[in-house]
């Protein structure tokens, strides 16, 4: 970059699962990153249980899927309470249950640090110098095990969770609806319950029960009429056990809790996910009622929409106006989100008031294009980024490349083994020298497979195209039939200029 010099491309601050995943991706993409974090060991907190199907797919691309063992994965879901088949999907694909968030930051947290990122625990954020909207490079100063220090980068981005002060420093917008209750989540031990895993509406709250195994418990507690309050407020198990005695009407005061804390309702999106050099992710920058797991999932998706491309531009490959896309493509996607927990918030915890609304979804719900377009929304299988008329016609652009298997020189091959490298993959159905001809400007940013189908359901997904342009983060970029179709500037639109 020029300018003033840079200790690093990118500072990373939050070693949180957005914040690792984000990290790799960069150093993927061969960007120098920098993490600090301000706890000096990971926690071992799990507010996350798992993630979604889309998210599932982003980790596959990346080959890390084996990392975390044999997954368990979920069939059935619901939304706002009302239970659905996921088998609805035409992909039947699943997301996965019961992996605790600290297992996940561990494989991410490995995962980055083979790819030589600098992760600094025990470095608190404490304050970001003027200049991030109009200079080239950003600086902040930091607390640390040596006292106080200073980072300058090129770029800065907030992974720093739901009171991020990335966020607050830079001075981000944060509309939307404050906290109306108080829920408690907590991990539970020395208590026999019968498991509540989609949740049982009482006439003082909900209630959901989900066994971790080895005796604990994970508790979702949800009264009716409980202000909120803080939250970073300790909570003590005892009022935990206070609240679910008062809703269910039973004692598990003689029990205890590895952990415990609480949650409220409160609904909010910045109103821009980049100012100047800054960028929020995940948490940072939207907030939300934690229905159906989709917060940790949300954040990761955020941090391979961005990655790549910080990447791009950091090596010089790409113009900076591709980062303008990160909001352009993630701000809708936010706000997806915020309605559907809302709804799901309204549907689940609205107490009487809401009981025909809850009758009328259960009848709906029993439409299989219903169950489509409920699975597509908690799965997040169903994000299209509009990328324009240039980009082609064909259904895929704009959506995630469905898993497919396709056949090579090499034999079969799964399109998220194509991903692994975190290139762009341009699918050349039709063995066309031309196509090929036009990629090579782009080898190093692109790879080119010629590929063909391996089954009726990859040439039913595929028709009408014989190339296909895959961005590193899955997502269908371009379609046609011939290079002559816009496929070099579409290109150089994701991948910068051609290489000389």
């Amino acid at each position: 970059m020029k300018g003033t010099a840079v200790d690093t491309d990118v500072v990373i601050v939050g070693a949180g699962p957005t914040g690792l995943m984000l990290a790799g991706e960069l150093a993927l993409g061969g960007a120098r990153v920098v993490v600090v974090e301000k706890l000096t060991e990971p926690a071992m907190e799990s507010r996350g249980l798992g993630f979604t199907a889309r998210t599932m797919e982003s980790f596959d691309q990346r080959g890390l899927l084996p990392r975390w063992g044999d997954l368990e994965t979920m069939p059935v879901g619901h939304f706002g309470g009302v239970q659905f088949d996921y088998s609805v999907l035409p992909d039947a694909h699943f997301g996965a249950r019961g992996v605790l968030q600290w297992r996940t930051e561990e494989v991410l947290e490995k995962w980055a640090a083979e790819l030589g990122v600098d992760i600094r625990r025990g470095w608190d954020f404490t304050s970001l110098a003027d200049g991030f909207l109009d200079g080239d490079t950003v600086e902040i100063a930091l607390d640390t095990p040596d006292g106080p220090q200073r980072l300058r980068a090129s770029y800065l981005v907030g992974c720093d969770g739901s009171r991020s002060r990335i966020r607050k420093a830079a001075g981000f917008d944060f509309p939307g609806t404050p906290a109306s209750r108080k829920m408690y989540v907590a991990d539970v031990v020395g208590c026999d319950l019968r498991p509540r895993y989609l949740g049982e509406r009482l006439p003082k709250g909900m209630v959901m029960v989900g066994p971790l195994g080895d005796g604990v418990n994970r508790l979702i507690v949800c009264p009716h009429g409980t202000p909120a309050s803080d939250r970073d407020a300790t909570v003590p198990f005892e009022e935990v056990a206070d609240a679910w005695e008062h809703i269910t009407g039973e004692d598990i005061h003689h029990g205890g809790a590895k952990w415990v804390s609480s949650f409220t309702d409160a609904t909010r999106q910045v109103s821009e996910y980049r100012r100047g050099r800054v960028f929020l992710a995940g948490d940072a920058a939207h907030i939300h009622l934690p229905a159906g797991g989709q917060g940790l999932s949300t954040g990761v998706q955020d941090a391979v929409n961005l990655g790549w491309k910080l990447a791009l531009v950091t090596r010089g490959a790409a113009p900076e106006a591709l980062l303008d896309t990160y909001h352009a493509e993630r701000h809708p996607v936010g706000q997806r989100l915020l309605m559907n927990t809302r709804a799901q918030g309204t549907i689940f915890l609205g107490g009487e008031q809401a009981d025909p609304l809850r009758e009328l979804f259960a009848e709906l719900v029993q439409y299989d294009d219903v169950k489509k377009h409920l699975a597509g929304i908690v799965s997040h299988l169903d994000i299209r980024y509009d990328l324009g008329a240039e980009a082609g016609a064909h259904p895929l652009v704009g959506r995630r490349m469905p898993p497919r298997t396709l056949v090579g020189e090499d034999g079969a091959i799964r399109v998220a083994e194509l991903l692994h490298d975190g290139h762009g993959v341009l699918l050349d159905l039709a063995d066309d020298a031309g196509v090929r001809r036009t990629a090579a400007g782009w080898q190093g940013r692109v790879d080119v497979a010629t590929v063909t189908a391996a089954d009726a359901a990859g040439t039913e997904a595929l028709a009408g195209a014989t190339a296909v342009l895959l961005r590193p983060d899955g997502y269908v970029a371009w379609t046609g039939t011939s290079a002559d179709e816009g496929l070099a500037p579409a290109l150089e639109r994701w991948f910068g200029a051609a290489a000389r």
